[in-house]
């Protein structure tokens, strides 16, 4: 009796399970669509199961997205404050990096992007699963400074502008990562990324006046 509790309880929930099929979906074919009927017969669940947690397609792509980036950067990292701020976002910033790979897996991370966002005709499913993708890395990014602006370290700014530049340089160190280069490479990583995170945290110039009268 007692072993057929444990199995259930270590079985995962309903919902656990639609989110499971559908991010598998999504790594299988980024431009797949995530319809009700095709995410809940992989999960193994009713399309009424699934409208009960996930009402809406977006609702499921974003709950998706989130997870999915979750599982690249971890968000407590950067509420470690036994480590110093800049190091801390240095830290978040290379998970991100390294789920690219290096090498013949950084190519084919991107053989994958470019095959389904780049060099063929872009349909609806493939535009909403690349901007839910792309909204939670940004918002991932932007929670990192926020709990930094709150303790103080950085200073106050606009966030979701600091995420976006953050993000930029992050892809492409991570285009870099799929060319050929050598050793000294994730040396250089570092230094661009301490780089551009050093920025963030000097305290902003004021901004020029306007013209004379």
């Amino acid at each position: 009796m007692s072993d057929n509790v444990e199995t259930r309880e270590s079985e995962p929930s309903t919902r656990d399970r639609i989110l499971i099929a559908a991010a598998t979906m999504v790594s299988e074919d980024p431009g797949t669509r995530l319809s009700v009927r095709a995410v809940a017969a992989r999960a193994g669940v009713s399309t009424g199961s699934l409208r009960h947690f996930f009402p809406t397609q977006r609702a499921l792509m974003d709950e998706v997205a989130a997870g999915i980036t979750g599982l690249v950067a971890n968000k407590n990292d950067i509420e470690d404050t036994t480590v110093p701020a800049e190091g801390r976002l240095l830290a978040c910033m290379q998970q991100v990096l390294s789920a690219t790979g290096t090498g013949e897996q950084a190519r084919d991370t991107w053989r994958r992007t470019f095959g389904t966002y780049l060099s063929s005709e872009l349909n609806a499913d493939a535009i909403d699963t690349y901007n839910a993708l792309s909204a939670a890395g940004l918002r991932h990014i932007e929670h990192w400074l926020d709990v930094l602006e709150e303790e103080g370290a950085l200073p106050p700014g606009d966030n979701a502008q600091r995420a976006a530049y953050l993000n930029v340089v992050l892809d492409g160190l991570s285009v870099a990562r799929a060319l050929p280069a050598e050793v000294a490479r994730v040396r250089s990583e570092a230094d661009v990324l301490q780089h551009a995170i050093s920025l963030l945290f000097r305290t902003a110039a004021p901004m020029p006046a306007g013209g004379s009268d």
